[in-house]
């Protein structure tokens, strides 16, 4: 089967930056007590003019220039997300329509929660395999703060607003994912209330941790196997920012250096299906990460889902 490359990312934020000490006015919180058990001090809020649509369009467009790719050569657009701005048209169509994509093309949206932009790269890859095209689009996108509890600081404190996006060309080179699924209600967006046309999320913080520290080792594990390298052969791993101390516990299971584990949910808290790819944008647009650099990202999150894929960072010169 094709795998697929890294060639370009982009990302997209919103305007309206809300640290924890502004949280404090509107909730029983502050900085101490959100910090120490999260490792996040602020995140991101759309505006009143700012959607989800907006975000991902952003966020694609960054990544299409980036690639110097003729836009003709997309095989699929394929988006991430649970808080879409409807229901249908997806945000992949409206994102196909926007920046003047192939209409010969598949454009769809997928819900995995925390763990769609992977999904997402493993779907967009079967697409390439079935239709010969040579160039995937794939978007994280989340407009989290539209159902946010403002009044549940066990919710309204970790979430945050944002998109990312990523370019994949086919290749044969090193590609292995993994995906995973074990229904659980521990995370949960119902449909919209029809009492009050709202609904928010809510979640069990201790049973999704407990999850998290033991999914990721088995994503990790699982890839391992499938490729037969170790840690040692991963120069980064990318994880769904959910919590700095599930990563920390990853992080000291493998004895790995901590820089090799990106975070940045001290400024985006954890954004669902945005985290992962978001993420991996900073750190290409870090310079770190060189051309043939292996990268490894780890998602985890509602459904419960869980998922991880191995692949390398080619950038077009």
């Amino acid at each position: 089967m094709t795998g697929l490359k890294i060639i370009a990312t982009g990302g997209a934020l919103p305007s309206r930056v809300v640290t924890n000490d502004d949280l404090s006015k509107i909730v029983d919180t502050s900085d101490e007590w959100i910090y120490p058990r999260t490792g996040i001090h602020s995140r991101y809020f759309c505006g009143e003019n700012e959607s989800t649509t907006d975000l991902a369009i952003k966020a694609a467009s960054q990544a299409l220039e980036r690639a110097n790719i003729d836009k003709e050569q997309i095989g699929c657009v394929v988006v991430a997300t649970l808080s879409a701005e409807f229901a249908c048209p997806s945000t992949a169509c409206l994102i196909q329509e926007a920046l003047g994509l192939p209409t010969d093309i598949a454009a769809l949206d997928i819900n995995a929660a925390c763990t769609g932009f992977i999904y997402g790269t493993e779907v967009a890859r079967g697409f390439l395999s079935a239709n010969g095209k040579k160039y995937a689009l794939v978007i994280g996108v989340e407009k989290l703060s539209k159902i946010l509890d403002m009044t549940d600081r066990t919710t309204c404190v970790l979430f945050g607003d944002g998109a990312g996006a990523a370019v994949y060309e086919a290749d044969d080179t090193m590609y292995y994912s993994i995906q995973g699924a074990c229904g659980a209600k521990d995370i949960l967006v119902p449909g919209i209330n029809e009492a009050d046309g709202k609904s928010y999320v809510s979640m069990n913080g201790k049973n999704v941790f407990k999850f998290a520290v033991s999914a990721i080792p088995r994503v990790i594990n699982g890839i391992f196997e499938k490729s037969e390298k170790t840690m040692d052969d991963v120069d980064w791993v990318v994880c769904h920012q959910a919590n700095s101390r599930i990563i920390d516990h990853v992080v000291k299971k493998y004895k790995a250096p901590t820089e090799k584990f990106y975070k940045n949910m001290d400024r985006f808290g954890n954004t669902s299906a945005a985290s992962v790819p978001l993420a991996l944008n900073e750190l290409c647009e870090s310079g770190k990460v060189k051309s043939g650099d292996s990268v490894m990202l780890v998602g985890f999150g509602g459904g419960l889902t869980e998922a991880g894929v191995l692949l390398s960072y080619a950038p077009k010169a």
